[in-house]
């Protein structure tokens, strides 16, 4: 059997993003599959058409119409595979425009706030043409979403400031 590595590129988008909110309040929004449409750019005329009307548990089918170039629309079908309470989920694609589509999402409570991050593992179909645009339209397009999705987030729960640090009074004598 003959594999062709080159058509197996698998490619891996992480962001890191830290919220002044709670995890409580963080965990309600992001497992609200209605929140998706708020944090996507108005552009891609993303519209959830089911799936939406409970919050996220494994299992879970959600269908989307979205237009993410030129004004082609697609439909874009995912499954939340995993839920861990106020941990994290993970949704993928079953049926859409890539090939593969795994989205974890994890959440962690820090001082100030919440870190997320997200880490996508995704893969172009059409093999070596998909190797070919992906640096010159997907990668550049998807980085352009997730950095519309930081900002919104900033407008919606404010810019995260880290916590200032007391300097201990061994410190200061020491300093003095």
């Amino acid at each position: 059997m003959h594999v062709n590595i080159l058509s197996m590129k698998i490619y891996t988008l992480k962001t890191v993003q830290k919220l002044p909110i709670s995890l409580e309040k963080a965990w309600n929004f992001f497992s609200s599959p209605g929140n998706l449409k708020t944090i996507t750019p108005d552009y891609m005329g993303f519209n959830i058409i089911s799936g939406s009307d409970r919050l996220m548990y494994p299992g879970q089918i959600i269908q989307y119409i979205v237009t993410p170039v030129a004004g082609i629309k697609t439909k874009w079908v995912t499954e939340i595979t995993h839920v861990k309470d106020k941990e994290y989920f993970v949704d993928e694609q079953r049926f859409g425009p890539y090939a593969l589509w795994h989205h974890k999402h994890f959440l962690k409570e820090i001082p100030g706030g919440v870190e997320m991050e997200d880490i996508v593992d995704y893969k172009l179909p059409f093999g070596v043409l998909g190797q070919i645009i992906h640096p010159i339209l997907v990668a550049p397009k998807l980085k352009e979403i997730f950095d519309y999705r930081q900002k919104k987030l900033v407008e919606l729960f404010e810019e995260f400031e880290e916590p200032k640090t007391r300097n201990s009074p061994l410190k200061q004598d020491i300093l003095a």
